[in-house]
């Protein structure tokens, strides 16, 4: 509004002027303070939020059924039981018999100084050539040549199907045992030795560790003599070839 003159002015001499009024700039609004951060969990509370177990999921809906194998395996399919039962004494004859007939061992069944250590079944499995078949393993030692014979004998082929010749010495089987024994007993050195209550109460394998010792080429059981629940008192050492006692030692030297 621009300055004038009111004509009703009470004093015509005095000059009104009306100036307008600036308006006011609008305030500023102040910012709110930015919220602190929150302080870092600690770290054993981290590792505490680690370990707890999580919240199993809601289920989405019924559970689906495992199928059911269609197949077994073959191996599961084609196993027999009776091939784990053990030999009749039929299958024993026949394994024994088609083993002493093997060229690869008749100079043993000619001269006949071997004695049969241990039969028994054997099971192969697939995907073996003999899987299926009955088998025999049997353990022979040859008293003449001073070796241990190991094969396997295929019952239902009539063949020995593996054949392993070596020097090693079996463990005495049982007959080797009693003949070790009834031996040791009716030797004079032995009896003279002997106290009241003596009996024999073991035979074991022996061999000598001294090339000198006749038990170190040949096979030698030691047969130990003492009263049962006792302490030993002597032990002889039973040539196994000749079936005579090499050796008679103090339990206490043994």
């Amino acid at each position: 509004m621009k300055a004038g003159i009111r004509p009703s002015s009470r004093n015509p001499g005095d000059l009104l002027c009306i100036v307008r009024a600036m308006a006011k700039k609008p305030a500023k609004a102040k910012a709110r303070p930015a919220a602190k951060p929150a302080p870092k969990a600690s770290r054993s509370a981290a590792t505490a939020a680690k370990g707890a177990p999580k919240k199993a999921a809601a289920p989405a809906g019924p559970a689906k059924r495992a199928k059911a194998p269609t197949s077994l395996a073959i191996d599961v399919i084609a196993s027999d039981p009776g091939l784990f039962a053990p030999l009749t004494p039929g299958e024993v004859a026949d394994a024994v018999r088609t083993l002493t007939e093997d060229r690869r061992v008749m100079g043993m069944a000619k001269v006949g100084r071997y004695r049969v250590i241990a039969t028994e079944p054997l099971v192969v499995k697939p995907p073996h050539w003999m899987a299926g078949h009955r088998l025999a393993r049997v353990v022979v030692y040859d008293y003449a040549a001073d070796r241990s014979v190991d094969a396997c004998v295929d019952l239902d082929a009539g063949v020995v199907a593996h054949l392993d010749v070596t020097r090693a010495q079996p463990m005495l089987s049982r007959e080797e045992e009693s003949v070790a024994m009834s031996v040791a007993v009716v030797d004079e050195r032995v009896r003279e030795k002997l106290s009241l209550g003596d009996e024999p109460l073991v035979a074991m394998h022996y061999w000598g560790k001294d090339p000198s010792d006749l038990a170190y080429e040949r096979r030698s059981a030691a047969v130990v003599f003492g009263r049962p629940g006792g302490h030993p008192s002597i032990v002889a050492v039973v040539d196994l070839l000749d079936n005579t006692v090499t050796a008679v030692v103090p339990a206490s030297q043994w």
